[in-house]
């Protein structure tokens, strides 16, 4: 399973590509607006200093909704860097761009997707990944980690290599979840990620390791 960060905090990022575990970046118009990165001309230069920090892909979404403005700006993207994957929103000007992406082998991930119609739709299209939000169903009582099974079912059917990336990851056991069920990729926040390295076991297991170590050198 790769493991993406969901954030533009720079610190952030450096922080989780320092543990050496890090696949790649994803982000949105609200994470950029949290780090106060506003302006096309700021935002992208915001991404290429992410895609100096890391080594794998870097979604990095349009805000437009029409065909000829989804293009316009993912063609843009693109030719910021080679990490860059262009994050479309899953509408039906979404799927149309992303045909087109793909005849052009521009990558891109297929966002806002809630149900396996819509991940199929988009892996027929040729989308590089796509991104259902299992915490955002989870918020409305929906079962989002079955979303990700019946899309790992479909997809493993008809052999598409569009891979699956569990988004709206909220906590460790999401994380543990999606690698059970299949799910190719996972984004989340960083305590999600250092969360998979703690337990109180460890703590205290190395606790009594130092303290008999200490005595013996006594």
């Amino acid at each position: 399973m790769k493991f993406f960060i969901d954030t533009a905090n720079l610190s952030q990022i450096r922080e989780a590509q320092e543990l050496g575990v890090l696949d790649g970046v994803t982000t949105n118009p609200s994470l950029m607006a949290k780090e106060g990165i506003t302006g096309k001309k700021n935002i992208l230069n915001h991404y290429s200093k992410i895609c100096d920090i890391v080594d794998g892909d870097v979604s990095a979404e349009v805000i437009s909704t029409d065909f000829e403005g989804i293009v316009r700006e993912g063609e843009e993207l693109a030719q910021l860097h080679p990490q860059i994957v262009v994050k479309v929103p899953m509408i039906t000007e979404g799927i149309k761009a992303i045909k087109y992406f793909s005849s052009k082998t521009i990558k891109t991930n297929c966002t806002l997707i809630f149900s396996v119609g819509q991940a199929l739709i988009a892996a027929k299209a040729g989308a590089t990944y796509i991104s259902p939000f299992i915490g955002r169903l989870d918020d409305v009582s929906t079962d989002g980690l079955n979303l990700i099974s019946e899309i790992v079912t479909i997809f493993d059917n008809y052999g598409f290599s569009t891979q699956i990336l569990a988004a709206s990851v909220r906590h460790t056991m999401h994380i543990i979840d999606c690698a059970k069920i299949g799910a190719d990729v996972m984004t989340g926040p960083l305590s999600s990620i250092k969360g998979l390295v703690k337990h109180p076991l460890t703590d205290i297991g190395l606790k009594k390791f130092l303290e008999d170590h200490k005595k013996s050198n006594q």
